[in-house]
């Protein structure tokens, strides 16, 4: 069966190092992910304030992040996907230096709320490999690049508690800011401006609206467990955000040029692909929350490992590094099974990680055996989840596109980190002075990221198979 990717439009050859290039200021991006959580615990003492006021430096990055990536999409359709990406890059620079400098939690808020603006920088990346690679070459790129957002997350945790641990913690800003500036150096020596236009008047009301949405329903829920659910800030906002989502769409279908094409993201693959998605970001957050703090548990509990965050941390990086290899794998399934199956096999993978995990996890290597199925499912998902998008949208939406689908993933890390969160802090045990979560939070948790993997894997056998081509799906 041929692979269901598009045929891009380009003529003159693609540079062979655009794939390297996009790869790394993905790992770049998404290492801004986990690159203050070392140093969270120690932040209310370091900047003379509260943990829920140090707690923002980590709301900030998710909720502009997720505001911003399918508002740069949409820019990156109308002005240039090169150009939005260098924009990324620039604000991503920029939110380093402000928090390298930041001594007290407001500008340090603000630098990572910068930081998470960057976040657009993947989909944009795989959408500029839609417009300039051969479709020989595009399910792999696609897969590298998607591979990125599992890799920085993973290697970003140990290097960033060494940094910490080592040197002064502003350093970490300092290497965040170094290394978006190499980002920028190479994307303005190796990637061309793709010539694929959706131009237009951008929708300021429907982004102005989608990020009113977003705070209302993200901010809760991220702050759920620390409010309090049955709280009237926590239910109001909950209520504000369906009630914007509901006038955003209404909103959208009646304009010529919106910032979302509802009418194009309610096609059944994009659809189901997009409600994988969330189920699939939902079980691989559960990894990232659950699994290091069970490494770090006191020996004491009987079933923690007493780790340290750095050797807690590279006990754990495998699972990142196998999602990078795993990069052609994913390719060569999807050329020959297409990227339906693909996702199929990332969410049938991660599902047997996590049970693995419920049932087998007495000593070490069982811990990092089981966190690296997981890893080589989301690795798998996340390289087919852009080439289901991309087979079903006009290839002058592709950026828009993978930006939305990008969001559907941040949707299913929250919801992880609000549930995860509950669920370890209701099921605890006392050692000594320190409140620990039980083992039977820890296998709980195990369970609900089973029943995550196996939605996903429903929604994913709802995607029809292949049937039209992409060539009229451009033309429709």
């Amino acid at each position: 069966m041929a692979v269901d990717i598009p045929v891009p439009t380009r003529q003159t050859p693609a540079p062979r190092a655009i794939v390297p290039v996009l790869a790394t200021v993905g790992i770049g991006v998404a290492l801004m992910q986990t690159l203050i959580v070392p140093v969270l615990p120690r932040l209310p003492v370091l900047l003379g304030a509260g943990p829920e006021d140090t707690s923002w430096a980590v709301t900030a990055t998710l909720l502009s992040g997720a505001v911003i990536t399918p508002i740069s999409g949409r820019l990156g359709d109308m002005f240039g996907k090169r150009r939005m990406l260098l924009a990324s890059l620039t604000v991503m620079v920029l939110g380093s230096a402000v928090c390298a400098l930041a001594s007290s939690v407001v500008p340090l808020v603000v630098g990572r709320a910068l930081q998470g603006a960057a976040m657009g920088a993947i989909p944009l990346g795989i959408a500029i490999l839609r417009d300039e690679l051969p479709p020989r070459r595009l399910p792999g790129a696609m897969a590298t690049i998607s591979a990125t957002m599992g890799v920085g997350g993973a290697v970003g945790l140990p290097l960033a508690a060494f940094v910490a641990q080592a040197t002064d913690w502003h350093m970490l800003f300092v290497a965040s800011l170094l290394l978006g500036c190499v980002g920028i150096a190479a994307v303005l020596l190796v990637v061309p401006e793709s010539p694929q236009r959706n131009p237009g008047r951008f929708d300021f009301a429907g982004a102005l609206l989608l990020a009113v949405a977003l705070v209302l329903l993200l901010l809760p829920v991220s702050k759920g467990n620390e409010w309090g659910w049955d709280t009237p800030r926590t239910l109001g906002m909950l209520g504000g955000a369906l009630v914007v989502f509901l006038g955003w769409g209404w909103y959208e279908l009646r304009i010529a040029r919106p910032l979302v094409n509802l009418r194009v993201s309610a096609r059944r693959p994009v659809l189901m692909t997009n409600l994988a998605s969330v189920a699939v970001g939902f079980s691989m957050y559960a990894n990232i929350l659950a699994f290091p703090q069970l490494l770090m548990a006191p020996t004491q509990t009987g079933y923690g490992f007493g780790q340290t965050m750095v050797t807690a941390g590279i006990a754990l990086a495998p699972a990142g590094l196998l999602m990078m290899f795993l990069s052609p794998i994913s390719a060569r399934i999807t050329t020959r099974f297409g990227a339906r199956v693909t996702l199929a096999c990332g969410a049938a993978t991660i599902a047997v990680g996590y049970l693995l995990a419920w049932a087998l996890h007495h000593e070490l290597w069982q811990i990092v055996v089981a966190s690296m199925l997981i890893g080589g499912g989301v690795g798998l998902a996340y390289a087919a989840m852009p080439a289901l998008i991309m087979a079903a949208v006009p290839l002058h939406e592709s950026a828009a596109a993978t930006g939305l689908n990008a969001l559907m993933r941040s949707v299913g890390t929250t919801s992880a980190a609000a549930v995860v969160g509950a669920m370890l802090a209701a099921m605890t045990q006392r050692i000594g002075d320190a409140v620990v979560p039980a083992l039977e939070g820890f296998r709980a948790t195990f369970l609900v990221a089973v029943v995550a993997a196996l939605v996903a894997l429903l929604f994913t056998l709802l995607i029809p198979s292949p049937g039209r081509t992409v060539r009229s799906v451009d033309e429709a």
